[in-house]
C-alpha cells in the first residue's frame, strides 16, 4: 500500500514538473479586447480623405442598415465583423458603381493561429483559376501581415479587390476592399495601390482602438 502511495506521489510530482496538469496553452491576445461594434472602432479617415462616404440607408429594416456590425463571444473564439457600403462624394445617381469595406477581427482563445496564418494568404497565389492574385508581406503591422491584390488586367470594368490580413499574437484581423464600376461610369476608382495604402492606414488605427488597457 505504501509503495502505491509513493508511486502516485512521484507520478504527481513528474506531472507538475513537466506541466502535465496544464492541458491548454495560455492565449496571447496581445492586449486586444472584444467589442460588440467593430464599426465604431474602424477608422474610416483614410477612405474619407479619398472622398468616399458611407452610403445613406435605403430602407427601414435592420437588413438595410449601413454600416452593419455584429459579434459573438464563445468559448474558443470571440468574433467581430463590420460591413460598410461606400460611395464617392461626387458620384452621380446615374453612375453604376459599388464600393464595400468588409472588416473582421477574431480573438483565438484556444488555438494559436500563427502556424496556418501565412499559408492562408499565400494560397491565393496558388489558385488555378482565371483570376490571378499577388501576395505581399506587409512590415510594421502586428507580428505578421499580408496584402492580397487581385490582378484586374484586361477587365472590361474598373474596380479592385484587395485584402489585408494581420496577426498580432492570437488576434487576427482582416479588411477587404471590393469595388466595381461599369465601363460607362464617370467616377474614377482608386487603384489597387491606393486602396492598399488606405487599408494599411485604417488597420493601424483600428487595431490601436481594439487594444484594451492591458499589455502583453
Amino acid at each position: 500500500m505504501g509503495g502505491a502511495v509513493a508511486a502516485s506521489a512521484i507520478w504527481g510530482s513528474l506531472l507538475f514538473a513537466t506541466g502535465g496538469f496544464s492541458s491548454e496553452p495560455s492565449p496571447d491576445l496581445a492586449g486586444y479586447a472584444y467589442t460588440g461594434d467593430l464599426c465604431a472602432a474602424t477608422s474610416m479617415t483614410p477612405f474619407e480623405n479619398a472622398h468616399f462616404k458611407t452610403k445613406e440607408n435605403t430602407g427601414s429594416s435592420s437588413k438595410d442598415a449601413n454600416p452593419q456590425h455584429s459579434g459573438t463571444q464563445q468559448t474558443s473564439l470571440d468574433t467581430m465583423w463590420c460591413n460598410v457600403s461606400l460611395q464617392q462624394d461626387n458620384a452621380s445617381s446615374a453612375d453604376y458603381s459599388s464600393n464595400w469595406l468588409y472588416s473582421a477581427a477574431t480573438l483565438h482563445k484556444k488555438t494559436d493561429p500563427a502556424p496556418e496564418f501565412a499559408d492562408n494568404y499565400r494560397s491565393y497565389e496558388k489558385q488555378d483559376t482565371s483570376v490571378g492574385y499577388k501576395v505581399e508581406s506587409v512590415p510594421g503591422l502586428g507580428d505578421e501581415a499580408y496584402l492580397v491584390t487581385r490582378n484586374d488586367e484586361g477587365s472590361s470594368s474598373s474596380g479592385s479587390y484587395v485584402i489585408l490580413g494581420v496577426r498580432d499574437g492570437w488576434m487576427t484581423y482582416q479588411s477587404t476592399w471590393s469595388s466595381y464600376a461599369s465601363s460607362s461610369s464617370t467616377s474614377k476608382q482608386p487603384t489597387s495601390s491606393e486602396v492598399a495604402t488606405m487599408l494599411k492606414t485604417s488597420a493601424t488605427e483600428t487595431l490601436k482602438r481594439l487594444r484594451s488597457s492591458g499589455s502583453r
